[in-house]
């Protein structure tokens, strides 16, 4: 034991009342670059359970179309598509219905500041044109047009410039203003809770002020980074009139002190030069100071380790702002590609890819620890005058960080009652076989290892187990469970979980042990070691963290199952085919009539494979999309099958109620339909009572045709007899030879319709366009100018040829080929009289064509 320097008497006075203005919202966690149905699982699995009290989203409008970057979703382009990046429209209603259910808050990512670089078409199919300044929603007059931001010394500059030559938005407008405030008043609306304001330093604070005003006032956290070399009018102070505000000087701060001395953290606060604590937004990184951009003195989980973690803890432990935890994915370095990189394509949490920051129980049960001590004030200060500390929050908790190697091992004073308490941070359990006596004086013995922690909470003991308001403690013993062993490398095989809690997994066993020993395997909770499962007595019943493996000499297929309530394993052949095991998720969740649900049955599993899926809503993927559309409790099952015909079926159950939103409407939803879509589904948005709206791209085909149609099935559809603008039920189609984009309007109470252009005219070399070829007989398919000198024409291509050869097209100006363009050179630029183009290509494509560059392009619709 070495020696420890005491300072409670002479800090007593000062922490006796020491105290910051806790944030009701609780901890947030940033589940970075995770797909809406993965963060519902984690909601309901882990965020909810565990108490975290809400979950930051990828920025949910369409926007730049690229898979490779992770930056793309933070180009908007559409603000009334809500297809993107993190899924469809209907799974991000799922998954906020779904995140409230299960008590955590869901806040948007909101970026409006800038619009998408370049052209082409997003996440949701819509066609943009940076240089032109032509959007679904806006036009030239909506953006500045001052350039490229020369610098952050001048505010003006700042606020009107171009970041990284996205094009600026106008935010000062009242029609942006009003279609953002729409934007974020739908989001409202499904049950986002708020937004986070990116970008916000690149825009005046009175306009932030008004568009949040004309939303309704929802609650917002803003980014502004607050480098002291910038501009007095862009720093922190300047927008916390409005809400709370990212704080980045608190991480910089705590990292210099984590890697210094933690000793000083004990006057941590505003006499530091931080915000107020009722308006500081704070976090140990974020996602871009992980990857080094903004400036950089942040702690990172791939680089700091333990050390992440510890600060993590006293973020967690300290009373001081609204505090966010980073969840993101490995970076080998700190090159461009490594931090430009997107998130993986594996389920988060399932490899080695994610890092799953949540999940450690140095971070994940701190959540707990905090919703038990808000309000408690700083009391019982200890450090070793180094790199120990310790500290409690009234009798509600203690806490101990040791960022030293050489263990901590002291006599403190808690201020909890006497007990023997659970250490909350030994395992993903809140008692995990780790406990800290308290005497009747109110002291304890600490014996912390190196770069560890531990916590004690008042009404979590050995003999009660930790118990609480709100959802802090969940049902499910296990959010996740992995099978590692000599099978597969000592890898992460997922199992799968039944409605009695048994977890299984498949596994082809060869025999084969490795170099260290004959074949065996453990149990892993969450695929890192940090809470693993083996057998010490050889008796089929797991031991937490046991230092022996499970041996076992069979050969062939088994199942390996673990049941959750005592802990028994079993190991099957399956030498007979078995009955396959169906899942679904969500089981139980609550929507308004009107909303979809996502279902989800891929974690359904069986020896040989699922064969066949059939839900009792008429699909047959491992999803299923469904709409509820009348008031009452329904039930949705699924049943899966293996390939030799044995069943198995699961059920959720949905509560249907009546909630119509803002806006007064007739019907809950309206689609439109017709040629320019091929028929299928466009969701129409409640702009106004009983006003829908969609944008679509009209190409002025022959026969071009639309109509409105309920719920997007024909069951209930309009169209309009007597050619008035007045909209009819079963009506005949409507027809129209109007090109371009235009603002398709619907009111479900008068059925009156129509059409206005919101595109601009555009720079063209050609009067007119026509695509020609085998598709359509050599015959004249009109193309479309959606931008400058940009041509553009759906085409079916059926790969089918003529008698002179294969499937070929051209471009015909005139359409009498007079002026015909081909490639001779077959380089993707055409020239005058050139070869026909031949293509291999099947289905539909979007063929566009420059009439400046001559390039010309076939994009798969």
């Amino acid at each position: 034991m070495h020696t420890t320097l005491f300072r409670t008497a002479i800090l007593a006075a000062a922490l006796g009342s020491f105290s910051y203005n806790a944030v009701a919202e609780g901890v947030m966690v940033h589940l970075f670059q995770w797909k809406f149905n993965d963060v519902a699982n984690e909601c309901e699995k882990v965020l909810g359970p565990k108490g975290f009290g809400g979950v930051q989203i990828t920025p949910p409008a369409e926007h730049k179309n690229r898979s490779d970057v992770w930056w793309s979703v933070y180009q908007p382009i559409n603000f009334k598509n809500f297809n993107s990046f993190g899924g469809s429209e209907a799974e991000l209603k799922s998954m906020i219905n779904r995140c409230n259910a299960a008590g955590v808050k869901v806040y948007a990512d909101a970026v409006f500041n800038q619009l998408a670089a370049d052209f082409g078409n997003g996440t949701g199919g819509s066609y943009y044109h940076a240089g032109n300044k032509q959007y679904p929603q806006f036009g030239p007059n909506d953006f500045h047009h001052n350039g490229d931001i020369k610098g952050y010394s001048d505010s003006f500059n700042v606020w009107n410039g171009a970041l990284y030559g996205m094009p600026d938005m106008k935010t000062e407008s009242s029609y942006v203003q009003e279609q953002i405030a729409t934007y974020m008043k739908t989001l409202v609306g499904w049950g986002v809770a708020g937004f986070r304001i990116d970008a916000a330093k690149h825009m005046p604070p009175a306009d932030i002020k008004a568009i949040l005003d004309k939303a309704g006032n929802p609650k917002a956290y803003l980014e502004v980074i607050g480098a002291s070399s910038e501009s007095a009018d862009i720093q922190p102070n300047r927008y916390t009139y409005i809400d709370t505000v990212t704080d980045f000087k608190y991480g910089t701060d705590l990292a210099a002190n984590f890697q210094g001395q933690i000793k000083n953290l004990k006057t941590l606060g505003e006499g530091w030069g931080l915000l107020p604590s009722n308006k500081a937004f704070i976090f140990v990184v974020n996602h871009d100071r992980e990857r080094g951009h903004g400036g950089g003195g942040m702690l990172t989980a791939w680089q700091h380790g333990d050390r992440y973690n510890l600060a993590n803890t006293f973020m967690m432990a300290w009373p001081y702002g609204w505090k966010q935890v980073m969840s993101g994915y490995r970076i080998e370095n700190m090159s461009e590609y490594e931090t430009d990189k997107s998130g993986p394509r594996s389920t988060p949490c399932t490899d080695n890819q994610w890092n799953c920051e949540q999940r450690r129980p140095t971070i994940m049960n701190m959540a707990m620890f905090h919703n038990k001590t808000d309000g408690q004030p700083v009391s019982n200060w200890w450090d070793n005058g180094n790199n120990q500390i310790a500290f409690g929050r009234g009798d509600k908790g203690f806490v101990a960080i040791n960022n030293e190697n050489r263990e901590l091992s002291a006599t403190v004073q808690t201020g909890l009652p006497a007990g023997e308490y659970c250490n909350i941070l030994n395992g993903n359990d809140y008692c995990s076989g780790s406990y800290i006596t308290v005497d009747g004086s109110g002291k304890a013995t600490l014996n912390v290892p190196g770069m560890k922690a531990a916590a004690i909470v008042a009404g979590c003991t050995k003999n009660a187990p930790c118990s609480g308001d709100g959802p802090i403690i969940g049902s499910d013993k296990f959010s996740s469970m992995n099978l590692r062993g000599t099978h597969n490398a000592w890898g992460n095989t997922p199992m799968t979980v039944s409605e009695d809690r048994v977890w299984s997994a498949i596994v082809t066993f060869s025999g084969a042990g490795d170099t260290t020993g004959a074949q065996r395997f453990k149990f892993d909770v969450f695929g890192n070691w940090t809470e693993n499962y083996g057998d010490n007595e050889g008796d089929n019943i797991a031991d937490k963290n046991s230092q022996k493996d499970i041996f076992f000499n069979g050969t062939g297929k088994y199942r390996v199952s673990l049941k959750e309530s005592d802990m028994s394993y079993s190991i099957t052949a399956l030498d007979e085919n078995q009955a396959p095991v169906a899942a679904i998720s969500p089981k139980d969740i609550s929507v308004k009539v009107g909303e979809s649900v996502v279902f989800d049955a891929s974690a359904s599993s069986d020896d040989s494979g699922i064969e066949s899926y059939s839900w009792s809503t008429g699909g047959s993927g491992k999803t299923e999309t469904v709409q509820f559309d009348s008031i009452g409790t329904v039930t949705v099952t699924v049943t899966v099958a293996d390939a030799e015909g044995l069943t198995d079926k699961a059920s959720a159950t949905v509560t249907v109620t009546d909630d119509n939103g803002e806006y007064s409407s007739v019907f809950q939803t309206m689609h439109f339909r017709g040629t320019p879509n091929s028929w299928g589904n466009q969701a129409m948005t409640l702009v106004g009572d009983n006003l829908w709206e969609a944008v679509v791209t009209f190409n002025g085909q022959a026969n071009q045709r639309f109509k409105f149609d309920v719920k997007g099935d024909w069951s209930h559809n309009y169209g309009d007899n007597d050619k008035d603008g007045i909209a009819d039920q079963t009506g005949d189609d409507i027809f129209t030879n109007v090109s371009g984009q235009y603002r398709v309007r619907f009111n479900d109470q008068t059925m009156q319709y129509s059409l206005s252009p919101v595109s601009a005219s555009y720079a063209k070399n050609f009067a007119s366009l026509n695509l020609r070829g085998t598709t359509n007989n050599w015959g004249t398919t009109p193309m479309t100018l959606v931008g400058d000198h940009l041509w553009q024409a759906t085409v079916n291509f059926t790969g089918a040829g003529d008698g002179n050869g294969g499937q070929r097209f051209k471009f015909d100006v005139k359409g009498d080929w007079t002026e015909n363009y081909g490639d001779t050179n077959k380089d993707g630029v055409a020239e005058r009289t050139g070869a026909d183009i031949a293509t291999s290509v099947t289905g539909s494509y979007l063929v566009r064509f420059n009439d400046q560059t001559l390039a010309y392009t076939l994009s798969a619709q």
